[in-house]
């Protein structure tokens, strides 16, 4: 069985499959202050039912993949690949600077590649939330990236003296007619917005239609806001994208 890690600034997804089947995931939050030693007592408990044979680690917080590899790599008996651009990707990264791509960004578009007609333009609904994008022939030519909700959110609440700090949530009303509501319209709705505009934006420099595909927690939430629906909507692209990486590299 493969466990797959994507370790972002929030929150760490296991994923494990057997073959191509994901049979369970798992979210921990990404602390940089626990020990390897706790992390390694974390994945017996979760993982113990499971017959790990291979692992790949996906990481854009460079103080926990270490950690992270050396828990893994020492609880399960493996050496686990950890994604950077220099793995065989199966997949054209033509970024100016590929060494510059996030991991999460590499698997998402790899998943994509191998599940979804091209172009596609993948939204990723995460800490950032980032569009990567692929074009006819299916290479990996660059992408979007903004703040996510709860980092907006954040920022009204930490930069103003009287904004407080709420949680994303649904919202009524365009116009909201007290502050909570007012700044949900502002990050909610703006942000539908924003995706929406960016999607027709990315859409007229590919010079087609593109397969829209969306991932993260909050897509059902800012879904409810377009009026161009996302095509799919799958939450586990990131660890899918993984999947096939380390098909292509277990050698």
């Amino acid at each position: 069985m493969l466990l797959t890690i994507d370790i972002g600034n929030t929150n760490i997804t296991l994923g494990v499959f057997e073959n191509e089947s994901i049979l369970e995931t798992f979210r921990l939050a990404s602390d940089k202050e626990l020990p390897q030693e706790e992390y390694e007592i974390l994945f017996h408990s979760l993982l113990k039912k499971y017959n790990i044979t291979g692992c790949i680690i996906a990481s854009v917080v460079d103080e926990l993949s270490r950690t992270i590899k050396h828990a893994s790599d020492n609880v399960f008996h493996v050496n686990s690949l950890l994604l950077t651009s220099k793995l065989n990707t199966g997949i054209k990264l033509k970024l100016k600077n590929p060494k510059e791509a996030g991991a999460d960004r590499i698997a998402n578009a790899c998943g994509a590649y191998i599940l979804y007609p091209k172009p596609v333009i993948i939204v990723d609904l995460g800490t950032a939330t980032t569009f990567d994008i692929l074009n006819t022939e299916g290479d990996f030519i660059g992408g979007v990236i903004m703040p996510g909700l709860n980092l907006q959110f954040r920022a009204l609440n930490k930069s103003t003296s009287k904004l407080p700090r709420i949680e994303a949530d649904t919202v009524d009303h365009a116009i909201g007619n007290n502050t909570a509501d007012a700044m949900l319209s502002g990050v909610i709705r703006g942000s539908a917005c924003a995706i929406e505009g960016l999607i027709e934006q990315c859409e007229k420099e590919l010079g087609s239609k593109a397969s829209i595909i969306a991932t993260g927690g909050y897509s059902g939430l800012i879904a409810t806001y377009m009026h161009r629906q996302f095509d799919y909507v799958n939450p586990y692209l990131t660890l899918e994208g993984l999947r096939f990486l380390y098909e292509l590299n277990k050698s």
